[in-house]
């Protein structure tokens, strides 16, 4: 999914294997990723997906709007989980990345020009539900 702030920027949907980068979309106030090559189009990220960092993650420190930045931190892990937070505020940024070390970021605030790849996106529902009901006729058949 993409953040709220990005309803209005081209979009499309992660798969497996792309190559996105950390970027600020023009004419908006957040960050998100887009594919490598692609600057104008976000991609979007369901919860669950994982990606993987060229190099450790580095973000913004500070309070947003309410104090200037201060600079960069680095979360010394290259691979996360993406997320949605704070669901229950509709307008406060969701998109987050969980890493291993419990640590979680919110996408907005990436320092721009950080590549990663998509390395697994989370099993389909629908898909799911198709497996489940295959097998569960295999252990009918074969009880």
């Amino acid at each position: 999914m993409c953040d709220y702030s990005l309803h209005h920027v081209a979009s499309r949907p992660a798969k497996v294997g792309d190559r996105l980068v950390s970027t600020k979309f023009m004419n908006s106030t957040t960050g998100g990723f887009a594919a490598v090559g692609e600057p104008d189009v976000a991609v979007c990220l369901r919860p669950g997906t994982e990606v993987a960092f060229d190099q450790e993650v580095a973000y913004e420190r500070g309070l947003g709007l309410i104090l200037p930045k201060m600079g960069y931190t680095t979360v010394h892990q290259k691979v996360a989980r993406f997320r949605q937070i704070d669901m229950d505020r509709p307008n406060s940024h969701h998109d987050a990345l969980e890493f291993p070390n419990g640590e979680t970021v919110l996408v907005t605030v990436l320092r721009e020009g950080q590549t990663a790849t998509v390395l697994q996106l989370p099993a389909d529902p629908e898909h799911k539900t198709i497996v489940e009901t295959a097998e569960r006729k295999e252990e009918t058949f074969a009880g």
